[in-house]
């Protein structure tokens, strides 16, 4: 379970705190620091993976971990530019930090539901090119007052805001798809379950009409002998 693959996966969740810290330590050297960091906590999401397949080290353990220590770590980090005086030059900006963190909650909640009945949610080309756009203004913005491109982590903040938008909307609607799917075999299912007991009832049928013939001729011997005996 602890091998290299998984170390790097733990090593994005290990950093947080320090990258958290600097809503509270404001120093251009921390800033940097906490960037940094980020920065290379976010290129071990590409080599964790890498190498778990040309290692052969993939594990149950490390699919679990992986997607959730990106989540952590993205969070952290945008709740760090919310926290932090500065980091957001304008209030409109915050649009995309919540349409990030709220398809990020989406996500989860719709891969939890698909693992039950186990089903896969592929990673799409466009959601790798939003994960690309994300990393890079979070890493920019992390600078922000510190390098003088930083700036320009806003706007990519905006594009990977609208990448998230798309890519959130088309796992809602492949799971949507799929849960239509299935409550319609279920409802076929119902209903030639319904088909086969009502063929059960038309077979005892007649059976059950014999039964209540000859129960209706005992009926009617005992009454005439009951008549019989009486005159």
């Amino acid at each position: 379970m602890y091998n290299l693959p998984n170390l790097l996966t733990l090593s994005r969740i290990v950093v947080i705190p320090i990258i958290f810290l600097s809503v509270y330590i404001t120093t251009k050297s921390w800033a940097v620091f906490a960037a940094v960091l980020f920065i290379i906590a976010s290129i071990t999401d590409y080599f964790d993976g890498y190498l778990a397949r040309s290692r052969n080290e993939t594990s149950a353990f490390g699919r679990l971990l992986d997607p959730i220590a990106d989540k952590l770590l993205v969070a952290s980090a945008l709740v760090v530019l919310l926290a932090k005086p500065g980091m957001i030059e304008y209030k409109i900006s915050f649009i995309p930090v919540i349409v990030i963190l709220c398809r990020e909650i989406l996500v989860s909640g719709l891969r939890e539901f698909l693992r039950e009945v186990n089903v896969g949610m592929p990673v799409t080309r466009l959601a790798k090119w939003k994960t690309g756009f994300q990393m890079t203004a979070l890493s920019m913005m992390l600078l922000k007052g510190v390098w003088y491109w930083g700036g320009i982590g806003e706007v990519l903040l905006w594009i990977a805001g609208v990448l998230t938008f798309i890519t959130g909307y088309q796992y809602f609607q492949r799971s949507l798809e799929y849960v239509q799917a299935v409550e319609a075999s279920g409802h076929k299912s119902v209903a030639s379950e319904e088909v086969k007991v009502e063929k059960k009832i038309k077979k005892a049928a007649p059976k059950s009409a014999k039964k209540s013939t000859a129960v209706k001729k005992a009926v009617k011997k005992s009454s005439v002998k009951s008549k019989k005996a009486s005159a």
